[in-house]
C-alpha cells in the first residue's frame, strides 16, 4: 500500500508498511506458532488475509487547528495534531466524509481542543461506517456543552451534507487526560444504533458499543467459529464476552442453549434486539462480568467460546475452565502472548485447530483463533 503520510514521515501508525504483505503475514504466522506450539500439535488452517487499503469501518479522529481551518488527524509525538483525511486506510465512503465535518466545526463555531493550553471544546470525533447500507454513525467528544446548543442548530445542514447519517451524539468527556471518552452520552437523533450486517446476521452498534474494525476479516472470524461448533454439534453454548452478540448469534441452532455474557448493559441490549428479530427465543443474553457468571453457575455447558480483551480471560477464569466439566473451548484473541499465559493455566486442552485473521494489517498485531479440546485422558 502506498501511503504519502508514511513517506513524508507525518504518520507511522502504520508500523510495518515497508514490509511487504506476504513477508509481515508469515512473520505473524511464526509469532503466534511458536507461542502456541507446546499446547498441542494442531493443525493451523489458512491465514485469512485483509484488503491492505480501505478496510476500516471506524475512524477516531483527534480535532486540532482552529474553528476556521480544523485538523481531523492524529496526534503526533510533539503534541500536534497531524491531519490524516486522506489516509487511504479508509474507504471512500469515509473519506468522502471528512471535508463535510471539518466545514460543519467551521459553521457551528466548535473551537478544537488544545492539548497544551487546556481549552477549547471538541476533541475527537468518530465515524463509523456500515458498508452493507452506507449508513454512519458520528460522536463529537467534546469538553463540556458549551457548543451543545449549536451543533443541534446546525444539525440539518450537516444532515443535508451527509445524508447517511443515521445516529448522531455529543460526548462529553470533561478530563484533560488520555481517555477517548466520558460517561454521558447524549443522542442527537431519533435513530440510537447503527446496524451492521455480517453474514446476514444483523449486529445493532450503539454510540459506545465495541465492533471489530475490520468488517471482512470480522466476518471470517465469526464463520469460522459457526463452522468449528456445526462440526461440535453441542446442546449448550456460552459466549462470554459476548459485546452485541455476534458469536452467539452465528452459533444458535433451532434448540441449542445458549447464553451470552456481557458487562456493558448497551451491548446487550443490542445483542437481546438482534436476537428478537432474529426468532432465536432459546437464545440468552445477561449483564455480567464473565468470571462471575462462570464461578457462580451451578454447571458448566458443553462448549465456552471467550472473546476477551487484550489482557486475556486470567487465571481465575482459566482455572476454572481447566477444572470444569466443558469439553470444548474456542478462544478468540486478539494478543496472542495474553492468549499463551491463559493456556499454560488449562492443562487439561490441547489446541487442536488454530487460524490466524489478519484483522490488523501493516501491524504487528493480529486476531487468533483456537479451537481447544479436553486432552486424551484429562477429562474434569
Amino acid at each position: 500500500m502506498q501511503c504519502a503520510y508514511y513517506a513524508a514521515n507525518l504518520c507511522r501508525s502504520c508500523t510495518e508498511l515497508p514490509i511487504a504483505y506476504n513477508e509481515l503475514l508469515l512473520a505473524k504466522e511464526r509469532h503466534c506458532r511458536g507461542l502456541l506450539e507446546a499446547h498441542g500439535d494442531n493443525k493451523w488452517l489458512a491465514s485469512v488475509r485483509s484488503e491492505q487499503a480501505g478496510f476500516r469501518n471506524k475512524a477516531k479522529m483527534v480535532v486540532g487547528g482552529t474553528i476556521e481551518s480544523p485538523l481531523l488527524g492524529f496526534r503526533n509525538e510533539h503534541g500536534d495534531v497531524v491531519d490524516l483525511s486522506d489516509c487511504p486506510l479508509y474507504p471512500a465512503a469515509m473519506s468522502d466524509c471528512f471535508p463535510r465535518l471539518a466545514e460543519f466545526i467551521t459553521l457551528a463555531g466548535i473551537e478544537p481542543y488544545d492539548l497544551a493550553r487546556r481549552r477549547g471544546e471538541l476533541k475527537f470525533l468518530l465515524l463509523t461506517h456500515a458498508d452493507h447500507s452506507g449508513e454512519l454513525m458520528l460522536r463529537f467528544v467534546l469538553r463540556s456543552q458549551e457548543a451543545l446548543a449549536r451543533i443541534r442548530k446546525h444539525l440539518p445542514q450537516l444532515r443535508a451534507a451527509l445524508p447517511g447519517l443515521r445516529v448522531i451524539s455529543v460526548n462529553i468527556q470533561p478530563e484533560h487526560k488520555a481517555v477517548l471518552e466520558g460517561e454521558q452520552e447524549i443522542l442527537l437523533t431519533d435513530d440510537a444504533q447503527l446496524t451492521m450486517r455480517l453474514n446476514g446476521i444483523p449486529l445493532h452498534l450503539r454510540p459506545r458499543s465495541f465492533f471489530q474494525t475490520n468488517n471482512c476479516v470480522a466476518a471470517a472470524l465469526y464463520a469460522q467459529v459457526r463452522k468449528w461448533t456445526q462440526t461440535k454439534a453441542p446442546a449448550s453454548i456460552w459466549d462470554l464476552y459476548c459485546g452485541a452478540g455476534g458469536f452467539a448469534l452465528h452459533v444458535a441452532g433451532a434448540s441449542r442453549d445458549v447464553i451470552g455474557v456481557e458487562s456493558s448493559l448497551e451491548a446487550i441490549d443490542s445483542a437481546e434486539q438482534s436476537r428478537d428479530e432474529l426468532g432465536l427465543a432459546h437464545v440468552r443474553f445477561d449483564v455480567a462480568d464473565a468470571t462471575a457468571f462462570a464461578l457462580a453457575a451451578p454447571r458448566a455447558p458443553e462448549l465456552v467460546i471467550v472473546n476477551p480483551p487484550r489482557r486475556g480471560i486470567g487465571a481465575d477464569l482459566a482455572r476454572w475452565l481447566d477444572a470444569s466439566a466443558t469439553g470444548t473451548v474456542i478462544y478468540s484473541s486478539c494478543n496472542a502472548e495474553s492468549l499463551a499465559r491463559d493456556l499454560a493455566m488449562m492443562r487439561s486442552f490441547r489446541v487442536a485447530s488454530a487460524r490466524l485473521l489478519d484483522m490488523f494489517p501493516h501491524t504487528r498485531h493480529y486476531e487468533l483463533l483456537v479451537l481447544l479440546e479436553r486432552a486424551p485422558g484429562r477429562s474434569a
